[in-house]
Protein backbone atom coordinates (compact mmCIF):
# COMPACT_ATOMS: atom_id res chain seq x y z
CA UNK A 1 0.00 0.00 0.00
CA UNK A 2 1.62 3.26 -0.86
CA UNK A 3 1.97 6.04 2.09
CA UNK A 4 0.57 9.21 0.62
CA UNK A 5 1.53 12.66 2.00
CA UNK A 6 -1.76 12.80 3.78
CA UNK A 7 -0.62 9.74 5.75
CA UNK A 8 2.38 11.13 6.19
CA UNK A 9 1.29 14.25 7.98
CA UNK A 10 -1.73 12.64 9.83
CA UNK A 11 1.22 10.80 11.72
CA UNK A 12 3.12 13.71 12.38
CA UNK A 13 2.37 16.45 15.31
CA UNK A 14 4.03 18.80 12.48
CA UNK A 15 0.35 18.61 10.46
CA UNK A 16 -0.30 22.32 11.34
CA UNK A 17 2.92 23.91 10.56
CA UNK A 18 3.00 21.71 6.90
CA UNK A 19 -0.26 23.02 6.01
CA UNK A 20 0.08 26.36 7.02
CA UNK A 21 3.83 26.72 5.11
CA UNK A 22 1.50 25.81 1.77
CA UNK A 23 4.73 22.84 1.09
CA UNK A 24 3.55 22.10 -2.14
CA UNK A 25 3.29 18.26 -3.51
CA UNK A 26 4.72 16.55 -6.40
CA UNK A 27 2.21 15.30 -8.67
CA UNK A 28 2.68 11.41 -9.05
CA UNK A 29 0.57 8.77 -10.51
CA UNK A 30 -1.86 7.45 -8.09
CA UNK A 31 -0.65 4.51 -5.91
CA UNK A 32 2.97 4.86 -6.98
CA UNK A 33 5.54 4.12 -4.50
CA UNK A 34 8.41 6.22 -4.59
CA UNK A 35 11.75 4.95 -6.15
CA UNK A 36 14.84 4.96 -3.07
CA UNK A 37 18.24 6.54 -3.89
CA UNK A 38 20.83 5.38 -1.16
CA UNK A 39 24.03 7.19 -1.81
CA UNK A 40 26.82 6.27 1.02
CA UNK A 41 30.31 8.04 1.08
CA UNK A 42 33.16 5.97 3.15
CA UNK A 43 34.83 7.54 6.02
CA UNK A 44 33.51 11.12 4.94
CA UNK A 45 33.76 13.68 7.66
CA UNK A 46 31.49 15.99 8.89
CA UNK A 47 32.24 18.98 7.17
CA UNK A 48 33.85 17.47 4.13
CA UNK A 49 31.41 19.14 1.95
CA UNK A 50 30.44 22.63 1.34
CA UNK A 51 26.88 22.45 2.63
CA UNK A 52 28.24 21.32 5.87
CA UNK A 53 31.36 23.89 6.23
CA UNK A 54 34.18 22.93 4.33
CA UNK A 55 36.43 25.64 2.65
CA UNK A 56 38.46 24.41 0.21
CA UNK A 57 36.81 22.68 -2.27
CA UNK A 58 32.84 22.87 -3.31
CA UNK A 59 30.44 19.80 -3.42
CA UNK A 60 27.98 21.41 -5.63
CA UNK A 61 25.67 18.35 -6.72
CA UNK A 62 25.74 17.22 -2.74
CA UNK A 63 24.71 21.15 -1.97
CA UNK A 64 22.13 20.94 -4.25
CA UNK A 65 20.28 17.89 -2.48
CA UNK A 66 20.27 19.88 0.66
CA UNK A 67 18.92 23.02 -1.27
CA UNK A 68 16.10 20.47 -2.17
CA UNK A 69 15.94 18.50 0.96
CA UNK A 70 17.13 18.65 4.61
CA UNK A 71 20.15 18.64 6.24
CA UNK A 72 20.46 16.79 9.96
CA UNK A 73 23.03 19.12 11.92
CA UNK A 74 23.11 15.88 15.05
CA UNK A 75 23.02 12.72 12.52
CA UNK A 76 25.43 9.76 13.81
CA UNK A 77 26.99 6.78 12.28
CA UNK A 78 26.43 3.41 14.10
CA UNK A 79 29.83 3.03 14.46
CA UNK A 80 33.39 4.72 13.77
CA UNK A 81 34.14 2.01 11.41
CA UNK A 82 32.55 0.51 8.22
CA UNK A 83 31.31 -2.39 8.16
CA UNK A 84 29.85 -2.30 11.76
CA UNK A 85 27.91 0.43 10.17
CA UNK A 86 26.60 -0.96 7.47
CA UNK A 87 25.20 -3.75 9.40
CA UNK A 88 23.05 -1.12 11.22
CA UNK A 89 22.36 0.84 8.56
CA UNK A 90 20.88 -2.43 7.16
CA UNK A 91 19.13 -4.04 9.45
CA UNK A 92 18.14 -1.00 11.28
CA UNK A 93 19.34 -2.64 14.36
CA UNK A 94 22.49 -2.34 16.75
CA UNK A 95 25.22 -4.00 15.02
CA UNK A 96 26.37 -5.21 18.24
CA UNK A 97 23.70 -7.85 17.96
CA UNK A 98 25.72 -9.63 15.26
CA UNK A 99 28.70 -10.89 15.06
CA UNK A 100 29.77 -9.16 11.59
CA UNK A 101 28.75 -6.28 13.31
CA UNK A 102 30.96 -5.91 16.78
CA UNK A 103 34.32 -4.86 15.26
CA UNK A 104 37.25 -4.69 12.66
CA UNK A 105 38.78 -6.33 11.16
CA UNK A 106 37.16 -8.40 8.96
CA UNK A 107 39.52 -10.74 7.11
CA UNK A 108 40.52 -14.02 8.71
CA UNK A 109 37.08 -14.41 10.25
CA UNK A 110 34.58 -16.66 9.16
CA UNK A 111 31.40 -13.81 9.65
CA UNK A 112 29.63 -11.99 7.66
CA UNK A 113 26.04 -10.58 7.91
CA UNK A 114 23.33 -13.50 7.60
CA UNK A 115 21.23 -14.35 4.52
CA UNK A 116 18.69 -15.39 6.46
CA UNK A 117 18.34 -12.48 8.59
CA UNK A 118 16.01 -9.48 7.51
CA UNK A 119 17.33 -6.61 5.64
CA UNK A 120 16.16 -3.35 4.47
CA UNK A 121 16.25 -4.49 0.72
CA UNK A 122 14.78 -7.47 1.55
CA UNK A 123 11.84 -6.34 3.40
CA UNK A 124 11.68 -3.45 0.33
CA UNK A 125 11.62 -6.12 -2.13
CA UNK A 126 8.47 -7.88 -0.20
CA UNK A 127 7.18 -4.52 -0.75
CA UNK A 128 7.14 -4.90 -4.70
CA UNK A 129 10.90 -2.83 -5.32
CA UNK A 130 13.59 -4.12 -7.64
CA UNK A 131 17.04 -3.62 -5.55
CA UNK A 132 20.61 -3.06 -6.73
CA UNK A 133 23.61 -2.03 -4.40
CA UNK A 134 25.87 -0.60 -6.68
CA UNK A 135 30.03 -0.10 -4.83
CA UNK A 136 31.31 -1.47 -1.27
CA UNK A 137 29.38 -4.63 0.16
CA UNK A 138 31.77 -5.58 3.20
CA UNK A 139 29.60 -7.77 4.95
CA UNK A 140 31.01 -11.22 4.44
CA UNK A 141 32.29 -13.08 1.41
CA UNK A 142 31.32 -15.83 -1.09
CA UNK A 143 30.51 -17.89 -0.63
CA UNK A 144 28.41 -17.78 2.49
CA UNK A 145 27.46 -14.16 2.23
CA UNK A 146 27.08 -11.40 -0.09
CA UNK A 147 24.39 -8.77 -1.33
CA UNK A 148 22.29 -11.01 -3.86
CA UNK A 149 22.51 -13.25 -0.53
CA UNK A 150 20.57 -10.81 1.66
CA UNK A 151 17.89 -8.99 -0.43
CA UNK A 152 19.72 -7.54 -3.69
CA UNK A 153 18.64 -8.46 -6.85
CA UNK A 154 21.64 -7.33 -8.33
CA UNK A 155 25.25 -5.76 -7.39
CA UNK A 156 28.04 -4.60 -8.94
CA UNK A 157 30.80 -3.72 -6.89
CA UNK A 158 33.57 -5.20 -4.61
CA UNK A 159 33.17 -7.25 -1.79
CA UNK A 160 36.05 -5.74 1.00
CA UNK A 161 36.80 -3.22 2.75
CA UNK A 162 39.11 -0.76 0.21
CA UNK A 163 40.71 -1.49 -2.89
CA UNK A 164 42.93 0.46 -4.81
CA UNK A 165 40.93 3.07 -7.48
CA UNK A 166 42.84 1.87 -10.55
CA UNK A 167 43.91 -1.99 -10.07
CA UNK A 168 40.39 -2.66 -8.32
CA UNK A 169 42.47 -5.17 -5.36
CA UNK A 170 43.63 -5.38 -2.35
CA UNK A 171 46.47 -7.40 -1.30
CA UNK A 172 44.39 -10.21 -0.49
CA UNK A 173 43.23 -9.90 -4.67
CA UNK A 174 41.30 -8.67 -7.09
CA UNK A 175 37.54 -7.21 -5.96
CA UNK A 176 35.31 -6.40 -8.40
CA UNK A 177 31.78 -8.26 -8.86
CA UNK A 178 29.53 -8.22 -11.30
CA UNK A 179 26.56 -9.90 -9.37
CA UNK A 180 28.52 -13.26 -8.45
CA UNK A 181 31.00 -12.95 -10.93
CA UNK A 182 34.59 -11.66 -11.23
CA UNK A 183 35.09 -8.94 -13.61
CA UNK A 184 37.86 -6.62 -15.00
CA UNK A 185 36.78 -3.27 -15.85
CA UNK A 186 39.48 -0.40 -16.23
CA UNK A 187 39.07 3.18 -15.12
CA UNK A 188 38.89 5.15 -12.07
CA UNK A 189 36.54 3.34 -10.03
CA UNK A 190 34.27 6.44 -8.46
CA UNK A 191 33.39 7.05 -12.30
CA UNK A 192 32.67 3.12 -13.31
CA UNK A 193 30.26 3.50 -9.84
CA UNK A 194 28.83 6.16 -11.64
CA UNK A 195 28.76 4.98 -14.95
CA UNK A 196 26.84 1.69 -13.57
CA UNK A 197 24.49 3.70 -11.65
CA UNK A 198 23.78 6.01 -14.48
CA UNK A 199 22.60 2.94 -16.82
CA UNK A 200 20.90 0.51 -14.20
CA UNK A 201 18.37 4.28 -13.62
CA UNK A 202 17.67 3.72 -16.98
CA UNK A 203 17.04 0.31 -16.78
CA UNK A 204 14.81 0.73 -13.67
CA UNK A 205 12.90 3.51 -15.44
CA UNK A 206 11.78 1.19 -18.24
CA UNK A 207 10.10 -1.19 -15.52
CA UNK A 208 6.91 -0.94 -14.00
CA UNK A 209 8.41 -1.23 -9.82
CA UNK A 210 9.81 1.15 -7.88
CA UNK A 211 13.28 0.64 -7.20
CA UNK A 212 15.75 0.95 -4.41
CA UNK A 213 19.18 1.80 -5.32
CA UNK A 214 22.29 1.43 -2.57
CA UNK A 215 25.25 3.54 -4.42
CA UNK A 216 28.51 3.05 -1.89
CA UNK A 217 31.37 4.98 -3.17
CA UNK A 218 34.35 3.66 -2.12
CA UNK A 219 35.76 7.59 -2.07
CA UNK A 220 37.03 9.20 0.31
CA UNK A 221 38.54 5.71 1.51
CA UNK A 222 41.80 6.04 0.95
CA UNK A 223 44.65 4.59 -0.82
CA UNK A 224 44.68 8.42 -1.50
CA UNK A 225 44.36 8.44 -4.99
CA UNK A 226 42.56 10.72 -7.26
CA UNK A 227 41.19 10.43 -11.15
CA UNK A 228 44.37 11.81 -12.21
CA UNK A 229 46.64 9.66 -9.70
CA UNK A 230 47.60 6.68 -11.71
CA UNK A 231 50.95 6.74 -11.18
CA UNK A 232 50.55 6.92 -7.62
CA UNK A 233 48.80 3.14 -8.22
CA UNK A 234 51.75 1.78 -9.73
CA UNK A 235 54.08 3.25 -7.11
CA UNK A 236 51.84 1.19 -4.87
CA UNK A 237 52.15 -1.67 -6.79
CA UNK A 238 55.67 -1.61 -7.31
CA UNK A 239 56.21 -2.59 -3.52
CA UNK A 240 56.93 -5.70 -2.64
CA UNK A 241 53.31 -7.20 -1.80
CA UNK A 242 51.47 -5.99 -5.52
CA UNK A 243 47.82 -6.01 -4.48
CA UNK A 244 49.37 -3.65 -1.31
CA UNK A 245 46.45 -0.34 -1.07
CA UNK A 246 48.21 0.26 2.59
CA UNK A 247 48.94 4.10 2.22
CA UNK A 248 50.26 5.09 5.60
CA UNK A 249 52.81 7.63 3.60
CA UNK A 250 50.49 8.77 1.03
CA UNK A 251 47.62 11.96 0.06
CA UNK A 252 47.57 15.60 0.55
CA UNK A 253 44.38 17.97 0.62
CA UNK A 254 44.69 18.43 -2.71
CA UNK A 255 44.33 14.56 -3.32
CA UNK A 256 41.63 14.17 -0.83
CA UNK A 257 39.90 17.22 -2.36
CA UNK A 258 39.68 15.48 -6.09
CA UNK A 259 38.62 12.25 -4.73
CA UNK A 260 35.68 13.94 -2.50
CA UNK A 261 34.94 16.63 -5.92
CA UNK A 262 34.98 13.24 -8.16
CA UNK A 263 32.90 11.69 -6.10
CA UNK A 264 30.36 14.76 -6.04
CA UNK A 265 30.48 14.92 -9.97
CA UNK A 266 29.45 11.00 -10.06
CA UNK A 267 26.15 12.20 -8.16
CA UNK A 268 25.66 14.57 -9.91
CA UNK A 269 25.38 12.50 -13.39
CA UNK A 270 23.14 10.07 -11.28
CA UNK A 271 20.93 13.23 -10.27
CA UNK A 272 20.59 14.46 -14.00
CA UNK A 273 20.25 10.90 -14.65
CA UNK A 274 17.06 10.89 -12.23
CA UNK A 275 15.46 13.96 -14.40
CA UNK A 276 16.61 13.10 -17.86
CA UNK A 277 14.25 10.23 -17.12
CA UNK A 278 11.58 12.04 -15.26
CA UNK A 279 11.79 9.95 -12.44
CA UNK A 280 12.96 12.61 -9.61
CA UNK A 281 9.98 13.79 -8.64
CA UNK A 282 9.00 10.67 -7.49
CA UNK A 283 12.48 9.61 -6.26
CA UNK A 284 13.69 10.07 -2.43
CA UNK A 285 17.76 10.40 -2.06
CA UNK A 286 19.67 9.94 0.56
CA UNK A 287 23.31 11.34 0.80
CA UNK A 288 25.45 10.39 3.89
CA UNK A 289 28.65 9.12 5.58
CA UNK A 290 29.49 5.31 7.01
CA UNK A 291 31.66 7.02 9.88
CA UNK A 292 33.16 9.93 10.66
CA UNK A 293 36.11 11.20 8.54
CA UNK A 294 39.93 9.95 8.51
CA UNK A 295 43.09 11.54 7.82
CA UNK A 296 42.37 14.66 5.41
CA UNK A 297 38.83 15.08 6.33
CA UNK A 298 36.81 17.94 8.13
CA UNK A 299 35.60 16.80 11.50
CA UNK A 300 34.36 20.83 12.61
CA UNK A 301 33.48 21.55 15.18
CA UNK A 302 33.94 17.79 16.72
CA UNK A 303 37.33 16.26 17.86
CA UNK A 304 38.11 12.85 16.45
CA UNK A 305 38.42 10.47 13.78
CA UNK A 306 37.31 7.53 12.36
CA UNK A 307 38.15 4.71 15.11
CA UNK A 308 37.32 7.04 18.10
CA UNK A 309 34.13 7.72 19.72
CA UNK A 310 34.68 11.58 20.24
CA UNK A 311 32.01 13.07 17.92
CA UNK A 312 34.52 13.65 15.28
CA UNK A 313 34.57 9.38 14.95
CA UNK A 314 30.56 9.63 14.68
CA UNK A 315 28.86 12.62 13.32
CA UNK A 316 27.83 12.22 9.33
CA UNK A 317 26.86 14.57 7.10
CA UNK A 318 23.07 13.62 6.70
CA UNK A 319 20.72 15.16 3.73
CA UNK A 320 17.13 13.41 2.66
CA UNK A 321 15.60 14.70 -0.43
CA UNK A 322 11.73 14.10 -1.13
CA UNK A 323 9.80 16.32 -3.64
CA UNK A 324 6.38 17.11 -1.82
CA UNK A 325 7.41 15.58 1.21
CA UNK A 326 10.49 17.53 2.43
CA UNK A 327 10.70 21.19 2.56
CA UNK A 328 13.17 22.52 0.35
CA UNK A 329 16.54 23.97 2.43
CA UNK A 330 15.40 22.67 5.79
CA UNK A 331 17.47 21.71 8.41
CA UNK A 332 16.44 19.41 11.53
CA UNK A 333 18.47 19.27 15.26
CA UNK A 334 17.19 15.70 15.40
CA UNK A 335 19.31 13.11 16.79
CA UNK A 336 18.91 10.36 14.12
CA UNK A 337 21.49 7.41 13.42
CA UNK A 338 22.09 5.22 10.78
CA UNK A 339 19.83 2.73 11.88
CA UNK A 340 17.23 5.28 11.47
CA UNK A 341 16.69 4.91 7.50
CA UNK A 342 15.81 1.36 7.82
CA UNK A 343 12.19 2.00 9.50
CA UNK A 344 11.46 5.12 8.16
CA UNK A 345 12.06 4.04 4.59
CA UNK A 346 10.02 0.53 5.03
CA UNK A 347 7.14 2.78 6.89
CA UNK A 348 7.19 5.14 3.70
CA UNK A 349 7.36 1.72 1.31
CA UNK A 350 4.25 0.90 3.25
CA UNK A 351 6.58 -1.61 5.06
CA UNK A 352 7.88 -2.43 8.60
CA UNK A 353 10.48 -4.45 10.19
CA UNK A 354 10.28 -7.91 10.55
CA UNK A 355 8.82 -8.47 13.92
CA UNK A 356 11.24 -11.43 15.56
CA UNK A 357 13.69 -8.50 14.15
CA UNK A 358 12.77 -4.98 15.82
CA UNK A 359 14.30 -2.28 15.08
CA UNK A 360 16.27 -0.11 17.57
CA UNK A 361 15.72 2.77 15.02
CA UNK A 362 13.06 5.61 14.74
CA UNK A 363 10.76 6.50 12.31
CA UNK A 364 11.83 9.76 11.20
CA UNK A 365 8.66 10.74 9.02
CA UNK A 366 7.47 13.36 11.36
CA UNK A 367 10.82 15.01 11.34
CA UNK A 368 10.73 14.69 7.60
CA UNK A 369 7.42 16.61 7.91
CA UNK A 370 8.80 19.20 10.42
CA UNK A 371 8.32 17.77 13.49
CA UNK A 372 10.35 19.66 16.38
CA UNK A 373 13.66 17.39 17.86
CA UNK A 374 12.87 14.19 20.50
CA UNK A 375 15.08 13.40 22.77
CA UNK A 376 17.17 10.60 22.01
CA UNK A 377 19.51 7.31 23.75
CA UNK A 378 22.08 6.29 22.09
CA UNK A 379 24.76 4.04 23.17
CA UNK A 380 28.89 2.68 21.31
CA UNK A 381 31.20 0.69 22.09
CA UNK A 382 34.73 0.18 20.25
CA UNK A 383 37.05 -2.44 21.28
CA UNK A 384 40.39 -0.30 20.17
CA UNK A 385 41.33 1.58 23.16
CA UNK A 386 38.41 -0.21 25.67
CA UNK A 387 36.20 3.12 24.12
CA UNK A 388 32.40 3.26 25.64
CA UNK A 389 29.68 5.82 24.62
CA UNK A 390 26.66 6.62 25.61
CA UNK A 391 24.54 9.92 24.79
CA UNK A 392 21.05 11.00 26.70
CA UNK A 393 19.75 14.22 25.70
CA UNK A 394 22.11 16.95 25.21
CA UNK A 395 25.15 15.10 27.82
CA UNK A 396 27.59 11.78 26.28
CA UNK A 397 29.18 9.74 28.80
CA UNK A 398 32.79 8.74 27.48
CA UNK A 399 35.31 6.28 27.97
CA UNK A 400 38.73 5.72 26.82
CA UNK A 401 41.24 3.41 28.76
CA UNK A 402 40.61 3.93 31.96
CA UNK A 403 39.76 7.36 31.49
CA UNK A 404 35.89 8.49 31.92
CA UNK A 405 34.07 11.93 31.26
CA UNK A 406 30.80 13.86 31.47
CA UNK A 407 30.06 16.28 28.18
CA UNK A 408 27.51 18.53 26.64
CA UNK A 409 27.87 17.89 23.31
CA UNK A 410 25.86 20.72 22.19
CA UNK A 411 27.43 23.14 24.10
CA UNK A 412 30.94 21.99 24.59
CA UNK A 413 31.02 20.05 21.07
CA UNK A 414 34.78 20.19 20.85
CA UNK A 415 34.13 17.67 24.14
CA UNK A 416 36.74 19.94 26.34
CA UNK A 417 35.19 20.59 29.53
CA UNK A 418 34.94 17.01 31.61
CA UNK A 419 31.27 17.59 33.92
CA UNK A 420 31.66 14.30 35.63
CA UNK A 421 32.60 16.06 39.51
CA UNK A 422 30.47 18.55 38.53
CA UNK A 423 27.20 16.24 37.73
CA UNK A 424 27.97 13.08 39.47
CA UNK A 425 24.20 11.68 39.53
CA UNK A 426 24.68 12.37 35.63
CA UNK A 427 27.17 10.96 34.79
CA UNK A 428 26.77 7.45 37.08
CA UNK A 429 22.91 8.02 35.10
CA UNK A 430 24.17 7.92 32.00
CA UNK A 431 27.00 5.07 32.84
CA UNK A 432 24.10 2.66 34.60
CA UNK A 433 22.61 2.97 30.87
CA UNK A 434 25.22 2.55 28.44
CA UNK A 435 26.05 -0.46 31.36
CA UNK A 436 22.36 -2.10 30.95
CA UNK A 437 22.50 -1.57 27.16
CA UNK A 438 25.84 -3.32 26.56
CA UNK A 439 24.74 -6.27 28.41
CA UNK A 440 21.68 -6.96 25.85
CA UNK A 441 24.56 -6.79 23.27
CA UNK A 442 26.81 -9.91 22.01
CA UNK A 443 30.27 -9.94 24.12
CA UNK A 444 33.29 -8.75 22.85
CA UNK A 445 35.90 -10.80 23.17
CA UNK A 446 39.31 -9.12 22.05
CA UNK A 447 41.32 -12.33 21.94
CA UNK A 448 38.81 -13.59 18.62
CA UNK A 449 39.87 -10.42 16.79
CA UNK A 450 43.48 -10.86 17.31
CA UNK A 451 44.47 -14.16 17.47
CA UNK A 452 45.99 -15.09 14.03
CA UNK A 453 46.76 -11.62 12.31
CA UNK A 454 49.89 -10.42 11.26
CA UNK A 455 51.45 -7.10 12.21
CA UNK A 456 50.37 -5.84 8.94
CA UNK A 457 46.72 -6.56 9.43
CA UNK A 458 46.54 -5.15 12.88
CA UNK A 459 48.34 -1.92 11.86
CA UNK A 460 45.13 -1.21 9.18
CA UNK A 461 43.17 -0.96 12.35
CA UNK A 462 44.53 -0.88 15.53
CA UNK A 463 48.01 0.07 15.21
CA UNK A 464 47.16 3.24 13.24
CA UNK A 465 44.41 3.89 15.27
CA UNK A 466 46.47 4.32 18.30
CA UNK A 467 49.32 6.44 16.74
CA UNK A 468 46.87 8.87 15.51
CA UNK A 469 44.14 8.96 19.26
CA UNK A 470 44.27 12.86 19.86
CA UNK A 471 44.71 13.07 23.73
CA UNK A 472 42.08 12.47 25.51
CA UNK A 473 40.26 15.44 26.67
CA UNK A 474 41.23 16.75 30.29
CA UNK A 475 38.66 18.81 33.09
Amino acid sequence: MAVTRREVLQSSAAFGAMAAAGMPVAARPSGMKPNILFILADDLGYADVSCYGRREYRTPAIDRLAKDGMRFLQAYANSAVCSATRTGLITGRYQNRLAIGLEEPLFNRDVGLPPEHPTLPSLLRKQGYTTALIGKWHLGQLPKYGPLKSGYDHFWGFRGGALDYFRHGSRRGPDLWDDDRPVEQPGYLTDLLGDRAVKMIGNFAKGAAPFFMSLHFNAPHWPWEGPDDLAESKRLAAKADPLAVEDFDGGSLATYAAMVTRMDLQIGRVLKTLEEKGIADNTIVIFTSDNGGERYSDTWPFTGKKTELLEGGLRIPAIIRWPGHVAKGAVSDQVMISMDWMPTLLAIAGGSPDPAYPSDGMDLRPMLAGAKPVPRTLCWRYLNLDQQACRVGDYKYLKILDQTFLFDVVNDPLERANLKERMPARFTALKTIYDSWSTQMLPLDAESFTAGFSAEDLADHFGVAKRRMVPAPVR
